[in-house]
């Protein structure tokens, strides 16, 4: 039965979830599909790889799509571990109550279709290095594929990391971090060799992240040499050097993150309209990396960002945030939300009746934010206050007087401040909150103290609402990062079947 066990949870036929090959499933079940097969014709191949995309983007809870785990689940998670936001339903309340335990669904399937994810990131990244060896592709499109997959399997093991594992700066990484895994199961051989994989340092996490993502920029094509919507929903070269941004912003190598923000400026460019890269706009020249979806091929209603964020107002823009002094009361970026029962909902995600709208990865402009703080921290104000700016500007009513200048920050400490409260206007409700807070643990200039005191569950009345004066309201008590609910729980599911993971549990659970 263990063995059992371990083979649904992590086993998924290399093309299961894809609605593109439906006359394959029509003769091979999902759980038991041939890999010789889905490896021996180009086509084949290519659906296989479409495979990965597809569960990246929606998941499955219960035999229903759910968005786990780069679905409406990645958005709203992140989101929820914050301030903010506000939880209006009961959808996420767990989470952002952080009453969660070793059978909590959300972050159960967070963690099962993660892995599921990865395994069949697994699975094709061996099929593909077989179809290559028979000649079936070459060796160049074998290198794609490879980084395409390498580039998921990396995503999914961060994203894990941010929620599983202590932050890198606490200790440089020497804290438990998750099972790196890099063979994909789908024997019961396979299954015995990994089913006692237990956790490595973060460090060693980060190694292989890397690793990993080094592979997929050097292999894949850039966004200028994909075609129509790939340039954005195909995983490309600026995608794979911008997750490293990410992790080098955790591993704080602020040198690494202008070095590499360098590679990416001739690729992007900012759209004037800071909107342009919403509502399944897949031809703008600011997204990096989105997901499509279709109106045949979503998450649903349970997972899509429009029906969580729009339709079924789950999550509310905090009266935290809104308020901010930072946040001009003029800025256009206020315009995309709705009023609803007197709490504010963003409208970024616009389509609720086919769900088409895009999950935005990452974009150019998280990126500039990134490395506008890393030259802060470098004391180069210049180059830092410009990237700021290039964001910011966009969004004013009046650039020319409401920009920042060299006298809005006394110091690069200051500057930094800025930054990290831009990001949080910028960028809400795309995910990236958790991410923020997670890495900023102690730091030496903005730090973050564990998981944030909160306006309290359910939707802010109307009158917390106001633009410019502190929210002023009660608030949840903040949690500190040496409390065990810092981290997420292994799931039972998972330390049932693996005697290693049991002994390596979060302390408390």
């Amino acid at each position: 039965m263990k063995k059992l066990n371990i083979y649904i949870i992590l086993v998924i036929g290399v093309l299961g979830l894809n609605s593109c090959s439906q006359e394959i499933l029509d003769t091979k079940p999902f759980n038991s599909v041939d890999a010789t097969s889905a490896f021996s014709t180009p086509e084949l191949i290519q659906l296989s790889v479409n495979g990965v995309y597809n569960a990246a983007q929606i998941g499955r809870f219960s035999g229903l799509a759910r968005g786990y785990v780069f679905g409406a689940a990645y958005f709203q998670q992140n989101e929820a571990r914050g301030e903010d936001v506000v939880n209006t339903q009961a959808f996420y309340q767990l989470t952002y109550e952080s009453n969660y335990d070793v059978t909590t669904a959300n972050n159960v399937y967070y963690w099962v279709d993660g892995y599921r994810l990865i395994n069949r990131a697994n699975l094709v990244n061996d099929g593909v290095e077989k179809a290559v060896t028979n000649g079936v592709i070459s060796k160049e499109q074998g290198n794609i594929y490879k980084g395409e997959v390498l580039f998921f399997r990396a995503l999914t093991h961060f994203e894990f990391l941010k929620h599983f594992s202590r932050p890198y700066q606490l200790d440089n990484g020497a804290s438990m971090g998750v099972p790196y895994r890099t063979i994909g199961i789908e024997t019961e051989g396979a299954i015995e060799q990994q089913v006692n994989l237990g956790r490595e340092t973060v460090a060693e996490d980060y190694n292989k992240l890397l690793a990993d993502l080094n592979f997929a920029e050097e292999s894949l094509p850039t966004n200028a040499q994909r075609v129509g919507i790939d340039k954005i929903s195909k995983v490309t070269k600026g995608a794979a050097i911008a997750i490293k941004i990410r992790i080098y912003l955790s591993m704080r190598d602020w040198q690494k993150v202008t070095e590499e923000y360098k590679k990416l400026e001739s690729m992007y460019t900012l759209e004037a309209n800071p909107f342009a890269v919403f509502n399944n706009n897949l031809g703008n020249r600011e997204s990096i990396f989105s997901l499509n979806n279709t109106a045949v091929n979503n998450p649903g209603v349970n997972g899509a960002l429009a029906s969580q964020f729009n339709q079924r107002s789950l999550i509310a823009i905090s009266p935290i945030l809104w308020n901010n002094a930072a946040w001009l009361a003029t800025d256009k970026r206020r315009d995309e939300t709705a009023v609803v029962s007197g709490a504010r909902f963003t409208r970024k995600y616009k389509d609720v009746t086919n769900y088409t709208d895009a999950s935005p990865i990452v974009r150019f402009a998280e990126m500039k934010l990134a490395a506008a703080e890393a030259y802060a921290r470098l004391n180069n104000k210049e180059a830092a206050l410009k990237l700021l700016n290039d964001v910011r500007d966009r969004s004013l009513a009046n650039p020319g007087s409401e920009a920042y200048i060299a006298s809005s920050f006394a110091t690069s400490a200051d500057l930094v401040k800025g930054i990290l409260i831009e990001r949080r206007i910028e960028l809400s409700c795309e995910g990236v909150r958790w991410s923020d807070i997670h890495r900023l643990i102690n730091d030496d200039i903005a730090p973050t103290i564990g998981i944030p005191a909160k306006v309290p569950n359910g939707f802010p009345p109307s009158a917390s609402y106001t633009a410019g004066v502190p929210y002023g309201g009660s608030l949840t008590q903040a949690i500190p990062y040496t409390d065990r609910r810092f981290l997420w729980p292994i799931p039972l599911v998972t330390t049932n079947v693996n005697p290693t993971l049991a002994a390596q549990q979060n302390p408390g659970y």
